[in-house]
């Protein structure tokens, strides 16, 4: 969870204990880095950092868990096959989607374990696989579709990319149901689902219990893209697949040809937003699932730990990370009273 001055990661440990890792946050985005255009890069870049910051805290836990496994089971539980066994569900498609995020929240203060030789060449691959699927394949399904239809149509033909579009759309949507069916990833989108159950009740002036909690739905109308940003997507669409098909406009002049087609638009905008708003939802039933009251705890400990922070205002270094038994003993810790 992040709020402007603080910052908290919970996980899960096997034992049940909730590990919590906080500090505050100071606002970097002074100066330049508060201009237009510039502020989107500096705010992605920070959730970049962040995100890379929670996946190796997590992992480190795992890596405890595994240690702590192996030392009560002795000489016979080797770490390699406790290892194997942790992965075993896990699936080429999901190994490819949790490798993208790895790859994308990589920076250069993150432990690795291979040399640095084979950790670039891992990366070049993912971003070899990513592009011939997300980018490659849907150009090439419409360039087969062009062909075996006979539409004769140009590459940078308004046709020819409504029709990619629509193939790009099909493959992320498609491989995202796909990955959803991987157990692992389905506890990723549970968390994810947790998260805005979280938000939900505290946006509601509800206290953060799980009783409360659950009783939220896993959708919210902030998530991931900005809704404004995905009205323009679909308009772009929207207008390449039926703007032949408007009264053609010929005015002589290209200013009074622009504004024509603009008022032409207009109505099309209330609808464009309805799909838009649809499209979100359908995304987030995809990467949102309902969660379990023990992932509802965690996320309602991150935003507790991160709100108290940011009550506080203290300084910006990373603490000593605490361990607390359950969520009712991180509710009774005397640190989060005044939360």
């Amino acid at each position: 969870m992040r709020a402007p001055k603080s910052f908290a990661v919970v996980v899960r440990r096997r034992d049940g204990s909730l590990q919590v890792r906080e500090r505050a946050m100071v606002d970097g985005r002074q100066g330049v880095a508060r201009w237009p255009l510039v502020r989107g890069v500096m705010s992605l870049v920070e959730s970049l950092r962040l995100g890379s910051e929670a996946l190796r805290f997590s992992a480190d836990q795992l890596e405890k868990d595994w240690i702590a496994d192996e030392s009560a089971q002795g000489p016979q539980g080797s770490k390699p096959e406790k290892r194997a066994a942790g992965a075993k569900g896990l699936g080429v498609l999901g190994a490819f989607g949790l490798a993208l995020v790895s790859m994308v929240t990589a920076d250069d203060g993150a432990p690795v374990q291979s040399s640095g030789a084979g950790r670039k060449l891992g990366t070049w691959l993912m971003l070899l696989v990513a592009v011939s699927l997300f980018v490659a394949l849907p150009q090439g399904a419409a360039a087969g579709i062009n062909r075996l239809l006979g539409l004769n149509l140009e590459v940078q033909s308004p046709a020819f990319q409504a029709i990619t579009g629509a193939f790009k759309l099909t493959i992320v949507v498609g491989y995202l149901l796909l990955i959803r069916r991987v157990p692992d990833i389905r506890r990723v989108f549970q968390y994810h689902g947790a998260e805005h159950k979280t938000i939900s009740t505290y946006e509601a002036n509800e206290a953060l219990t799980v009783e409360n909690a659950r009783a939220k739905t896993t959708m919210h109308p902030r998530c991931g893209t900005t809704f404004l940003v995905m009205v323009a997507l679909v308009s772009i669409l929207v207008f390449i697949t039926i703007g032949q098909a408007l009264p053609r406009i010929h005015t002589g002049s290209a200013v009074l040809d622009n504004v024509a087609f603009f008022l032409e638009k207009l109505p099309f905008l209330p609808l464009i937003a309805a799909v838009t708003f649809e499209i979100q939802r359908v995304l987030q039933k995809i990467t949102t699932a309902e969660p379990d009251d023990a992932q509802l705890e965690v996320a309602l400990a991150s935003l507790r730990v991160t709100l108290f922070r940011q009550e506080q205002g203290q300084a910006s270094e990373v603490n000593d990370d605490v361990a607390f038994a359950s969520y009712d003993a991180l509710l009774g810790a005397e640190r989060l009273r005044a939360a």
